[in-house]
């Protein structure tokens, strides 16, 4: 695999090896001994997730503020534009965010360690998106940071006004009102 340093630290773009002929392709989309030779991490993954939305849903930006989960996302089917923000108070990098396009057809992962927020918006007509994490989901210590908070910035290609949101995500707080890391 390639793994691609991002501006912010500790967050990766990972490229799988692809082998494709005219009868399609094959990677491994986990190995867990690769991972760790490739990417230093060898945090266990207990959790899959598995996510289905329409064009112009946009999700996040969600984070755990107690059992905080490292996720390593990517999109099965269709597109989406995957942000991460820098939740840790301690680091150079607090607020700061950063996107990236992950696709059925690029086939590009992306490692999001615990202590960033994490979103994405549905660019194609829909998308199934899988996600690993390194602790369980625990509702009552999730947390969001408002989508569209302009200390955050994160520049999310819409198309056609407003992105569907759920409840929960409308009532996403402000970096500065939010609860954040060390």
């Amino acid at each position: 695999m390639n793994i691609i340093q991002t501006t912010l630290p500790g967050v990766l773009l990972i490229e799988p090896k692809v082998f494709g002929d005219e009868r399609g392709f094959f990677f491994e989309s986990f190995n867990a001994l690769a991972f760790a030779q490739a990417t230093g991490i060898s945090s266990p993954f207990v959790q899959d997730n598995h996510s289905h939305s329409a064009k112009g849903v946009l999700r996040g930006l969600h984070y755990q503020i107690e059992q905080a989960q490292g996720k390593l996302v990517r999109a099965v089917t269709g597109e989406v534009y995957d942000a991460v923000v820098d939740l840790r108070r301690s680091s150079p990098t607090f607020g700061r965010c950063e996107g990236f396009v992950l696709s059925a057809q690029n086939k590009r992962m992306l490692w999001v360690p615990p202590g960033f927020g994490h979103g994405y918006y549905v660019l194609s007509e829909s998308t199934d998106f899988l996600y690993k994490t390194t602790d369980y989901y625990a509702p009552q210590h999730e947390r969001c940071v408002l989508w569209n908070d302009p200390a955050v910035g994160v520049p999310w290609p819409l198309s056609g006004g407003e992105p569907t949101l759920s409840g929960k995500d409308r009532l996403g707080l402000l970096l500065a009102d939010a609860p954040v890391y060390p």
